[in-house]
């Protein structure tokens, strides 16, 4: 049943929309080869869970009989791994961060799942009753085998075992290369606090893991967090911003797509009509701003477009103090040449967590069996992780235009100096 379930989903239009939506974002300003979609890592991602669920066969003795795989937890799995994306918004994450009613991609995904409209719905009822229901479960972490929610919303999991990898491939790096086959074949179960939970197996599946985690955290050092593609971001805040401004004032841009308008004013999106947006209708969107009747607008989309992108300073920790008063300086400058502040200058902090583990006593997390010793979190276990561990990395940076790079460098010279 599982290979005629994926086969149909793939045939939906909620899936099939992923198609034009891009994995990076804005991310292929500055890597060229970062075209890719959505869609090939919902599918990269069912093929990381189809190895996965081997692997569960292969090591299927430890568990006890009410926690073994059985067909309908197999299609569940796979599904919930091709469709945990399904909620996404374009422009990766931008649209949700800047409107501020705008649901979290994760919260549409499970409402895509449910609403008896959708083909998704429809197609996984059509195969099971309530499968829909259990698949969005296992994506909320509500699953009745945690192990299966685990993997595919977890600490390590198929999400981000595929995105490391493609991503890596797609840009040409090769921050995020890690062993897949080995990690898998390290991967065994454990029991936590009654729950059956993927685990790491012995000292032989230490390198994969910590090579996993070291490289999520390289490529949002050099490729999520490049000082570019930040640049590139602030610019498509600055335009939503102006966006919903004229919204607002009762003159908004034309054209503009009816999802936009009713985020903006914080009215309830239905379903369809959410399920319009994507890069393709935004970049269509961006086209015809540039030579709209709004001069503010028009420049910011120019400047997207033709990637005329804002110039990044890296801001000095010890200073983190006067990093506010060296925004304002620069903010002083571009008012002077009559440009507004507010959508041209931005104090950014990329930040993230390399490796994280629960500080409440919950059980999540990934775990280590040793062989004559009790059970043991990834990050008591490893060195290098332990170092990491609920460790925030901060990289802040002051956006600015361009043109006024030496102005300004001079005017914060003086600040964080």
């Amino acid at each position: 049943m599982a290979e005629r379930v994926i086969r149909s989903l793939l045939d939906t239009r909620e899936v099939q929309r992923l198609r034009r939506v891009r994995q990076l974002g804005l991310a292929s300003l500055v890597f060229p080869g970062a075209e890719h979609t959505r869609f090939s890592h919902a599918v990269g991602t069912a093929h990381v869970m189809q190895a996965l669920l081997h692997r569960i066969d292969a090591c299927s003795d430890e568990l006890p009989s009410d926690q073994q795989l059985d067909d309908e937890a197999r299609t569940e799995a796979l599904a919930a791994a091709l469709l945990h994306d399904l909620g996404h918004g374009p422009f990766s994450h931008l649209f949700e961060e800047v409107l501020p009613h705008a649901k979290h991609h994760e919260l549409w995904t499970q409402e895509i799942l449910l609403d008896p409209t959708t083909e998704v719905h429809q197609t996984l009822e059509s195969m099971s009753a309530g499968m829909s229901g259990r698949v969005a479960s296992l994506l909320s972490g509500d699953y009745r085998l945690s192990y299966l929610s685990q993997s595919v919303s977890g600490t390590l999991d198929v999400d981000r075992a595929d995105y490391l990898l493609r991503d890596s491939h797609m840009t040409g790096v090769r921050y995020g290369l890690y062993d897949l086959d080995w990690l898998l074949q390290a991967l065994t179960f454990a029991c936590v606090d009654g729950r059956w939970v993927l685990a790491i197996q012995g000292r032989k599946g230490l390198p994969p893991a910590e090579s996993f985690f070291l490289g999520r955290h390289f490529m949002y050092q050099q490729v999520y967090h490049h000082k570019a593609t930040r640049a590139a971001d602030a610019l498509v805040r600055a335009i939503f911003m102006r966006v919903r401004e004229l919204i607002f004032s009762g003159s908004p841009p034309e054209p503009l797509l009816p999802a936009f308008h009713a985020a903006a004013l914080g009215e309830t999106l239905s379903i369809q009509e959410y399920l319009r947006m994507d890069d393709a209708e935004l970049l269509t969107c961006l086209g015809e701003w540039e030579h709209g009747a709004d001069p503010t607008l028009a420049e910011l989309s120019k400047r997207l477009r033709s990637r005329e992108l804002p110039k990044t300073v890296p801001l000095p920790e010890s200073r983190r103090d006067r990093w506010p008063e060296a925004r304002d300086r620069a903010g002083e400058i571009v008012s002077a040449k009559g440009l507004r502040p507010d959508l041209t200058v931005w104090l950014d902090i990329a930040d993230d967590v390399p490796y994280q583990e629960p500080t409440d006593g919950s059980t999540g997390g990934m775990w280590v069996t040793l062989r004559h010793q009790p059970l043991q979190r990834l990050g008591d276990a490893s060195f290098i992780l332990g170092q990491l561990r609920n460790k925030r990395i901060e990289h802040p940076r002051l956006i600015f235009p361009a043109e006024f790079r030496d102005e300004v460098l001079a005017a914060i010279h003086d600040v964080l100096d």
